[in-house]
């Protein structure tokens, strides 16, 4: 299974650093008996292995070479392999970019590496026989892409940062057969698409008759991106009822969360 991290951004709401903003330090672990500090973008990689990834693709801008030496070409038993976006052209434009890599038999997971979300094992709740998203409870859905559904789950419609969000729970991660990912990624080809964001594109997918689903297993969500949401994160990884953040154990597939909803945007 892949997992693909789109890593290619600025980061220009949290600007000025100097290295990649997926390479924050966010909380810490120890790892040999010494305490060392967290990558934002470990949390991200630790959700993808345990959900079932062996297979990591970071999608970089040129400059960010430093993503590269952070992570290597292999971690916790997956091995990593990094695409370039040469120029900004938004998320369908990264997630796509690893396409050569995709045989069609294989799962795929995509995730934003600049969040912290729990619980660490929601990547398991989503099925691998067609597109789902793992959906997350939010009081301003405007800031976010709505996802809007029947009552068995069925996804009809993605509402892109829209004011008077009709629905308040937001995907925060995606998981689909790589035949659905292909099959995607020929769609957003058409001249008439190049849709920038995900959501856009997901919509016209269900218009031609696709089909998605969406999985309410989601309890909290931090967009690191800004500096609100980089301060809520280091507050909440400092809560001591969370065993994940508290043992410092380096395998992510015996860590867990267990704590209440808390969702930053800024």
């Amino acid at each position: 299974m892949w997992g693909i991290i789109p890593a290619a951004g600025a980061g220009s709401r949290i600007q000025p650093l100097a290295f990649s903003k997926e390479l924050l330090p966010v909380g810490s672990r120890v790892e040999n008996g010494r305490e060392r500090p967290r990558a934002v973008s470990e949390y991200l990689v630790e959700r993808m292995i345990r959900g079932g990834a062996d297979k990591l693709c970071f999608v970089i801008a040129p400059g960010k070479t430093d993503i590269l030496q952070y992570y290597g070409s292999r971690l916790w038993g997956a091995d990593i392999a990094y695409v370039v976006q040469p120029n900004p052209g938004g998320l369908c434009d990264a997630v796509f970019r690893a396409a050569p890599l995709i045989h069609p038999d294989e799962p795929v997971l995509i995730g934003l590496p600049d969040t912290i979300w729990s619980p660490d094992n929601g990547l398991q709740a989503l099925p691998e026989n067609c597109l789902s998203f793992l959906l997350f409870p939010v009081e301003q859905p405007e800031f976010f892409d709505a996802v809007v559904m029947d009552d068995d789950g069925a996804v009809r419609q993605i509402q892109v940062k829209q004011r008077g969000a009709s629905s308040k729970w937001i995907w925060g991660a995606i998981k689909m057969p790589g035949s659905v990912y292909h099959a995607l990624h020929r769609l957003w080809l058409r001249a008439e698409r190049q849709d920038e964001y995900f959501g856009t594109l997901v919509n016209a997918w269900l218009a031609e008759g696709g089909a998605a689903v969406g999985v309410k297993a989601g309890r909290e969500y931090v967009d690191v991106g800004t500096l609100h949401g980089y301060r809520a994160a280091v507050h909440i990884l400092e809560q001591p009822s969370a065993g994940e953040r508290s043992s410092g154990n380096s395998n992510p597939k015996e860590k867990s969360i267990d704590e209440p909803v808390t969702v930053v945007r800024d």
